[in-house]
């Protein structure tokens, strides 16, 4: 049983350690990262009963889910990576255009005239036609988009 599972646990190890260095920062939805969920396993590996071994498909199940684990929080990291990218792909594309911006009960135009980004979140300045420079608009906050003039 032993001679059986250390190579493939070997193997799994390696892999598993390359794969962690690459999204260490990822944490699954019990709050743990894939080093931890790794050593878990590890250390019931070390410290089962050499005449009650674990059987082999229990194992092999066990690396599966992990493998599992560590593939969702990649995509999820990936995932978030994209909508970055799209939003402050977005973001940039309204600069020189004409938006529209509700303000209570008035709605203030004006040119994108730039793009910042708080926490990530990227946020637009206008500058309306009397010559007000409005900062610190959410892109959620625009009601409409116009070439700019």
């Amino acid at each position: 049983m032993i001679a059986q599972t250390a190579p493939v646990g070997a193997a799994d190890t390696g892999q598993a350690a390359q794969n962690a260095a690459t999204s260490s920062a990822a944490t699954d939805a019990f709050g743990l990262s894939f080093d931890s969920l790794l050593k878990i396993i590890l250390t019931q590996l070390t410290y089962q009963d050499p005449l009650k071994p674990m059987d082999n498909f229990e194992f092999v199940s066990q690396l599966a889910q992990f493998s599992q684990i560590q593939q969702g929080q990649t995509m999820n990291d990936r995932l978030e990576a994209l909508v970055s990218a799209q939003a402050t792909g977005q973001a940039t594309s309204l600069l020189g255009t004409v938006v529209d911006v509700p303000a209570g009960a008035t709605i203030l135009s004006g040119t994108v005239t730039a793009v910042t980004f708080d926490n990530g979140a990227p946020r637009i300045t206008i500058k309306t036609a009397d010559n007000r420079t409005i900062s610190n608009l959410a892109i959620a906050s625009v009601s409409q988009v116009r070439k700019g003039n």
